[in-house]
């Protein structure tokens, strides 16, 4: 009996240095620092920006704030901290390929051309480029910006999707790019921009930033596939396992619902795309 008390002794400690042998990367360093570093938007609400009271907040920032939890179970460490850091459009994936961030936490969508730099995880969410205009502008569709100035923040998914509808729909009119979408807004109030192209939900979000909501309308086409993903570290395949594995877990659970519901539920129960992204990303163990 005490031999195979020993033996069995012995096989849990070989596996347990087996799987701190195995710890490296950035769950390595995570581990010895009982640290995340999350790099977050202060612009992109709803999924990534910071409230009136100055805290982070959003729909990604709950998702990732989970699956801290769930990395802190995997890693058997307690009291995982999370250390925020502040990111622009232009600097969210720098941040994480530099190793000043270990994600990000926003509403970034996965490209091709993206990976080339950084990972993604599983998918978060699916959204689409959308137009916000002025209520009185007389723009009602996309064909209506004919001759008219688009703004559009520089480098994004959007700005390639508004130069390819415009090329496809044989259509003549002013892309403006700007840094952020606090730019891009003012000009759309200004009248220096007649359409501010953005991902629908984040238009929504900079038009309750200002004085007058009412004072804008949100066009109804989709001019875009963006699915989110979360922004790893290149060629890290424990850390994008370890974000992978507490995504399933969420998604799951049916503690997804919990947190889409907390954000969304003005907008109406997930669309039949959004559910089938929560179905295949739970994936079993």
């Amino acid at each position: 009996m005490i031999r195979i008390a020993l033996a069995l002794l012995a096989f849990l400690v070989a596996a347990s240095v087996a799987q701190a042998q195995a710890l490296d990367g950035r769950l390595k360093k995570i581990a010895e620092t009982k640290t995340v570093n999350i790099a977050y938007r202060a612009d992109a609400m709803p999924f990534s920006y910071t409230n009136d009271n100055k805290a982070i907040a959003g729909f990604t920032i709950d998702l990732c704030k989970r699956v801290v939890n769930s990395i802190g179970r995997q890693l058997n460490v307690q009291d995982l901290k999370i250390n925020w850091v502040l990111v622009t459009v232009q600097t969210r994936f720098d941040a994480v390929a530099k190793g000043q961030a270990d994600m990000e936490c926003g509403s970034s969508t996965v490209t091709l051309a993206r990976m080339k730099q950084v990972d993604f995880s599983s998918y978060t969410f699916v959204e689409s480029t959308g137009l916000l205009v002025k209520a009185t502008s007389g723009v009602r569709s996309f064909a209506d910006l004919a001759g008219k100035r688009i703004a559009v923040i520089a480098g994004t998914t959007n700005e390639r999707a508004i130069n390819a509808q415009l090329k496809r729909r044989q259509l003549t009119a002013t892309v403006v790019p700007v840094k952020s979408s606090d730019e891009a807004l003012a000009a759309l109030e200004s009248g220096k921009a007649d359409a501010f192209a953005s991902d629908k939900l984040l238009l929504v979000g900079a038009s309750e930033k200002s004085k007058d909501p009412r004072s804008f309308a949100l066009l109804p086409e989709s001019l875009s596939f963006e699915p989110y993903g979360i922004a790893l570290p290149r060629g890290d395949a424990a850390m994008r396992l370890a974000v992978n594995t507490g995504l399933a877990q969420i998604y799951g659970s049916g503690e997804i619902a919990e947190i889409f519901d907390s954000w969304f539920a003005p907008f109406g129960p997930p669309s039949d795309v959004m559910q089938m992204v929560y179905i295949m990303g739970a994936i079993p163990e």
